[in-house]
């Protein structure tokens, strides 16, 4: 399992990055990898506010449809457009294939950090 120490995540498997006052999101290898191959991305719409925890789009795999939550708040900014012809980049690359970048962002102190998401994610395989 793929943990990028400088991102930092949530519970739903769900990634932010610090881009020069915005963040980028977009889904964990763990999810990735639970979800199986990746046929369709649903983007939120720019301009659309994303309350962290939120629902901000869709991705449908062979398994399953599953709802992409922003780990913080913010107004999208940007979509990654490259996904709605190859949503399967999820699968190959999860930390380089973002789904949105949100500005004005806030709720960064909720999230948890690599240490703290590797933990959960061991926790939650035990299940």
């Amino acid at each position: 399992m793929n943990i990028p120490e400088n991102l930092r995540y949530t519970r739903t498997h769900e990634w932010a990055s610090a881009e020069g006052g915005k963040a980028r999101v977009g889904l964990t290898d763990y999810a990735q990898d639970a979800l199986g191959d990746i046929v369709y991305v649903n983007l939120p719409t720019i301009g659309d506010e994303a309350a962290a925890g939120g629902v901000i789009g869709e991705v449908e795999s062979v398994k399953a449809v599953s709802e992409v939550r922003s780990p913080v708040g913010g107004t999208v900014c940007a979509v990654n457009r490259a996904l709605e012809d190859s949503p399967e980049s999820v699968n190959q690359d999860p930390y380089g294939a973002w789904i949105a970048e949100l500005e004005d962002v806030s709720g960064w102190d909720g999230l948890l950090t690599p240490a703290q998401y590797e933990a959960f994610c061991r926790e939650e395989a035990l299940e």
